[in-house]
């Protein structure tokens, strides 16, 4: 009887302890906000951190940023929960949507407008005047996971030169690549001769323009990409439904807050964030799905 005692206390424990863990993953104590640098990635965790306190104390618990590496990590951290909160551009928002059920709350507003181009980006000296006179160049981009800096540009690429892989697009139509990490490092690959060519959100020359005043006249912008959806702020599938009501109000607020609109502004150059809707996005969602055809994401 009285094994029959102890393994009924096990199993009660057991169906407690998984409960709590259920109630953290919903709830935790601290919430951890996921950011991929987009500039300069030695300035954005010190850039951020206000905006991480002040959500915090709205939300009455801690709120930790976390600068990611590259947009893929950042995906995979969220699947594993590790991180619950996510500034994840359009391709990655699909990416963990399909995957791991992450849900898109808030969209990014840039120029007043809720959508963006991609560009190419050459030297003006360059004598590149076509996307045909691409083939046997140089491309620098800075991350495979970014919409602007690879997914629709080389989709497009890829359809207009009818073009099968992302391998051959890579190793056989362009002479080279170079994966700088960074739009702005893309830019000034091609700026200081070490790319051809860089596919960049628009326009990425205004952000380099203090530290490089001829920037504007050194580098030209060949063509644009059809119209994408702004960047998402998206959370993990297990957050309480409150509390990411809560965290959505939270973050709509930050458009009447000068300071906060500032940071996102450093950050990302966002004007205001908005709400946003998953259909939103299905134009990226068609896109990738022609587009995993052609490159394994494992490989990212």
């Amino acid at each position: 009887m009285k094994k029959l005692y102890g393994l009924v206390l096990i199993v009660a424990l057991a169906v407690v302890l998984a409960a709590c863990g259920s109630n953290d993953a919903a709830n935790p104590d601290t919430l951890v906000i996921g950011f991929v640098p987009s500039q300069d990635s030695d300035t954005i965790a010190d850039t951020v951190e206000p905006l991480a306190e002040r959500l915090g104390e709205e939300l009455g618990k801690e709120v930790e940023p976390k600068v990611m590496t590259s947009y893929s990590a950042l995906v995979e951290a969220m699947g594993a929960n590790q991180v619950h909160i996510g500034f994840v551009p359009a391709f990655g928002y699909v990416l963990a949507n399909q995957e791991y059920d992450v849900e898109v709350i808030l969209k990014s507003i840039r120029y007043g407008s809720g959508t963006y181009k991609a560009q190419y980006v050459v030297r003006t000296d360059s004598g590149i005047e076509s996307l045909e006179d691409l083939e046997g160049k140089v491309w620098a981009y800075g991350d495979q996971l970014s919409t602007s800096g690879y997914l629709f540009p080389a989709n497009e690429l890829m359809e207009k030169f009818g073009i099968e892989t992302a391998a051959e697009l890579e190793n056989e139509f362009f002479s080279g690549t170079v994966q700088s990490g960074g739009h702005d490092n893309s830019a000034l690959a091609v700026y200081n001769g070490e790319a051809d060519v860089a596919t960049t959100f628009d326009d990425v020359r205004t952000e380099l323009e203090a530290d490089y005043p001829d920037v504007m006249d050194k580098l030209t912008v060949l063509d644009y990409t059809a119209e994408i959806p702004n960047d998402t702020i998206s959370v993990t599938a297990d957050l309480d439904d409150e509390l990411v009501q809560e965290i959505k109000d939270i973050l709509l607020s930050f458009n009447e807050d000068d300071d906060m609109i500032t940071i996102m502004k450093e950050v990302y150059n966002w004007d205001a964030i908005s709400e946003a809707t998953d259909e939103e996005y299905d134009v990226v969602r068609k896109t990738y799905e022609k587009f995993r055809e052609n490159i394994s994401i494992d490989d990212l």
